[in-house]
């Protein structure tokens, strides 16, 4: 399965306009992209991802955030790029409710692995 680039701007002008309705199919997409950046079959279902959250009163998003950012760290160095901290950034954005913040920033990782991957596919040179 292939990573689809998403424009982050629309992104957060379509949670603005949602008053964050969006927020919940955008968390749910950045969900998919990781399992399937993590290649893992047996990750958790982007819904349980979300209910668990919504129970737990945002703690398991917490852990799932920290996780995620260490999975997307993990996949920059493999790329030959420079580790940022993301899991700590991603958790401490999240635990001040800058969510949208962390979808921003989880959602450029992905972008970057998505242009990785479609130039790899396409057997374009990546500068």
């Amino acid at each position: 399965m292939t990573l689809e680039r998403k424009n982050i701007v629309t992104c957060i002008i379509l949670f603005i306009v949602t008053c964050g309705f969006y927020g919940i199919y955008w968390l749910y997409c950045i969900i998919s992209d990781i399992n399937t950046i993590s290649g893992d079959p047996d990750s958790m279902s982007p819904i349980v991802v979300i209910l668990l959250s919504f129970v737990t009163c945002g703690i398991y998003l917490l852990f799932w955030v920290y996780k995620a950012g260490a999975l997307l760290d993990q996949k920059a160095i493999e790329a030959g790029r420079a580790s940022e901290s993301r899991a700590m950034i991603y958790l401490i954005l999240t635990l001040f409710f800058l969510g949208i913040v962390t979808c921003v920033l989880m959602q450029d990782s992905i972008n970057t692995i998505a242009d990785d991957q479609n130039n790899f596919v396409n057997n374009k040179p990546v500068f």
